[in-house]
């Protein structure tokens, strides 16, 4: 019983209110002293975890990612996207939809956060979108969704954070996500294909575009692809750690913003505002999160699992499907960071003992999250597509469930096909 007593705090401190950041760690402060009954030890541990949770060089990763991202959308990259994208799809039904993923694929190659990617989306491609006639519903499904691309397409934070807590290869976390996320934006146009074909009406009007604009367009897409292409190959190649590979990211975000005039200083100023808002955020999340996560380790709580699942000798599928429906529910309710911080603590000893991969199961981790910044009640990313966006927020929850079949879609296929994940990252040296 007193192990629950934890948790049961945890719910009671997210519903009235609390940050998570202190809600994790006041809930694991309780555990623990509940585990040891000794104070002093208590602030010793505190003190230790808190300061080995945030010193660590790798986290140094996340500012740099996180700085790249907003360099690279007040350098005006994500409306040169979107216009050579809709440019060239928005004689289809639907194209420019079908635009609005790629161009929030090709971004999600310059950001590691998919809360800045659904801003500026929401920014520039709803407002094309409305003009022409789309449906509330389709433009929110859109953005909502292919905001979250950004998680698979390197950089990506919450591969950053797995790799942390797990001790797993951030380099080739981050290269595994690259064919997840391009069959998942594959997907992603199927199911807006299929969509306008049966509610034509969710996309009645398009575009002609003559040859020479469309090609005239791709001139403001290679400054992105040259981002894309050099964080690519440094993490493919390991030339360069993760983190080098984010500050020399920021860097060339920052230069081309300079060079094409886009930029101003007072712009660089705001992005490295947002940065520090945005990465300290984070970093508390982490210590709490840590915090909460010593309680569980000194609970004893995964062994038990382990020692469950093993005397129940069921078949491993069943465990990680039921892993995955579990997840998925809890982060209807719970945001994703925090989640993934407490439950990858809980079940990545057991997924390890049952002979799961831990690149590959980093990427389910990554799809679990995906799903729960866009589905009710608490998807993030719905909130800031219908703010920014203007749109209501019920409209935005329904395209996004609707969206969301292509990504269990793509769960499916990495359940059946492991390698769709593991191939790329094994070739790696």
């Amino acid at each position: 019983m007193n192990l629950a007593i934890p948790f049961i705090l945890l719910l009671v401190l997210f519903s009235i209110g609390v940050p998570i950041s202190f809600s994790l760690g006041v809930a694991g402060v309780v555990g623990i002293l509940l585990i040891t009954g000794d104070l002093n030890a208590l602030l010793v541990m505190s003190g230790l975890v808190t300061f080995n949770s945030v010193a660590n060089y790798v986290l140094t990763t996340i500012p740099m990612f996180i700085l790249m991202a907003f360099l690279s959308a007040r350098g005006g990259l994500a409306k040169d996207l979107f216009k050579a994208a809709s440019d060239w799809f928005s004689r289809l039904r639907g194209g420019v939809a079908i635009a609005t993923v790629f161009a929030c694929g090709i971004f999600g190659g310059m950001s590691g956060v998919s809360s800045a990617t659904a801003s500026v989306m929401s920014e520039i491609a709803v407002p094309n979108m409305r003009r022409l006639g789309y449906s509330d519903v389709l433009i929110g499904g859109v953005v909502g969704v292919g905001s979250t691309l950004d998680i698979l397409i390197p950089p990506s934070v919450a591969f950053v954070v797995y790799g942390l807590l797990t001790n797993t290869s951030i380099g080739k976390l981050l290269i595994a996500g690259i064919v997840p996320g391009i069959v998942l934006g594959i997907f992603l146009i199927i199911c807006i294909s299929i969509w306008v074909a049966i509610r034509p009406q969710d996309a009645p009007n398009t575009q002609r575009v003559s040859w020479s604009k469309r090609f005239h367009s791709l001139g403001g897409v290679w400054p992105s692809l040259l981002l894309i292409l050099m964080v690519s190959v440094l993490l493919y190649t390991g030339f360069a750690t993760p983190t080098e590979v984010g500050a020399l990211g920021a860097f060339i975000a920052g230069a081309i913003g300079f060079i094409t005039r886009r930029l101003s200083w007072a712009g660089a100023v705001e992005a490295l505002k947002a940065t520090v808002r945005v990465s300290v955020m984070i970093f508390m999340i982490i210590i709490g999160g840590m915090i909460f996560g010593y309680f569980i380790t000194q609970s004893g709580i995964p062994d038990k699992m382990i020692a469950l699942v093993t005397e129940m000798n069921l078949n491993r599928w069943i465990v990680i499907i039921a892993i995955i429906v579990s997840y998925f529910i809890i982060s209807m309710f719970m945001d994703e960071l925090p989640l993934m911080l407490i439950y990858l603590q809980l079940t990545f000893p057991l997924v390890l003992k049952l002979g799961f991969d831990p690149i590959w199961y980093g990427i389910i981790t990554g799809m679990m999250i995906m799903m729960g910044m866009v589905f009710p009640p608490v998807g993030v990313l719905a909130f800031i597509v219908s703010g920014v966006g203007k749109i209501d927020l019920v409209k935005v929850y329904t395209g996004t469930v609707i969206m969301t079949s292509a990504l269990i879609l793509t769960v499916i296929i990495l359940m059946v096909w492991p390698q769709v994940v593991l191939w790329l990252p094994s070739t790696m040296k």
